[in-house]
């Protein structure tokens, strides 16, 4: 299954080719590497040769931003009602992956028809996209992510969405040991989303490595699974994981919990307006209660 986030009005995948993509986000140009990108540029046009910043890969590993045009450290798009603060970082990204609006939209109709109030534990959360969307939805929801600068970059998109009066709890934690806690708590929820890395560190040092704890966290995490969940969602960048490992990993743990229930997975991706080719940008595995 193959979901195109393609209901953006802020946002346009421009053209891709020779390991780069044009984007525009909201009035300005950006020029980035995608290692995905393996096919030739049909042909380097002005806009690419003019952008507003263009990252530039350093041999010694991370890059810098070229600024050939000026633009702001800072900006604002939207995606339907929802809204985000951009800002180019060192490492080539923006604070937000535009292809999850695929996940966000799933997310947010589930809530939206559950005609009952629904908590959302966001794990790995990010600058809070997802979170941004479960709360307009009407859900409260726990964002965890161990990176303090991610989460206050979260709560600034929050309140840019005009949702500062929704329930968002937001925690810096390393993700295991924040959910054994909720166990040993109690505290359950009705749905759950992840976006595990490949590899990473907890704030206290803790390793994380997707191969070996995958399957652990998602086990773990249907003890805090409310006894009607409605569902779960594990988004990944992993090179090489396939989609149907994560069915597999759903099918072992939250459908064998939940009595049933429906799982799907696969890739989602973003369509470039110059040709219609489609950027594959990472894969999904979903659970849902219907």
């Amino acid at each position: 299954m193959l979901l195109l986030a393609d209901k953006w009005q802020d946002y346009e995948l421009i053209d891709m080719g020779n390991g780069e993509k044009l984007e525009k986000w909201g009035d300005y140009v950006l020029r980035r590497p995608d290692p995905q990108i393996m096919w030739p540029m049909a042909s380097e046009w002005s806009l690419w040769k003019n952008p507003h910043g263009h990252y530039h890969r350093s041999a010694r590993g991370g890059g810098q931003w070229e600024h050939k045009k000026k633009y702001p450290e800072k900006w604002v798009i939207s995606y339907k009602d929802l809204k985000f603060n951009i800002s180019p970082t060192g490492f080539k990204h923006t604070g937000l992956f535009p292809e999850q609006a695929a996940n966000w939209d799933w997310s947010m109709d589930l809530i939206k028809n559950a005609k009952r109030p629904i908590k959302v534990l966001n794990l790995f959360a990010y600058t809070g996209g997802a979170t941004v969307a479960c709360a307009a939805a009407g859900a409260e929801v726990c964002h965890v992510d161990a990176s303090k600068g991610m989460v206050a970059w979260a709560k600034e998109n929050v309140q840019t969405s005009g949702l500062g009066d929704r329930k968002v709890r937001f925690i810096v934690d390393d993700v295991v040991k924040f959910v054994e806690r909720e166990v040993r708590r109690g505290n359950k929820y009705d749905a759950i989303i992840m976006d595990p890395p490949s590899y990473g560190r907890g704030p206290k040092g803790e390793v994380w490595q997707i191969e070996e704890k995958l399957y652990g966290l998602v086990d773990l995490c249907t003890k805090v699974l409310s006894d009607e969940p409605l569902f779960f969602l594990i988004n990944s960048y992993t090179t090489g994981l396939s989609p149907i490992i994560l069915e597999h990993i759903l099918d072992a743990t939250v459908a064998k919990k939940a009595k049933g229930g429906k799982i799907y997975g696969g890739e989602i991706g973003l369509p470039a307006s110059r040709d219609g080719k489609v950027l594959p940008c990472g894969i999904f595995g979903r659970w849902e209660s219907k």
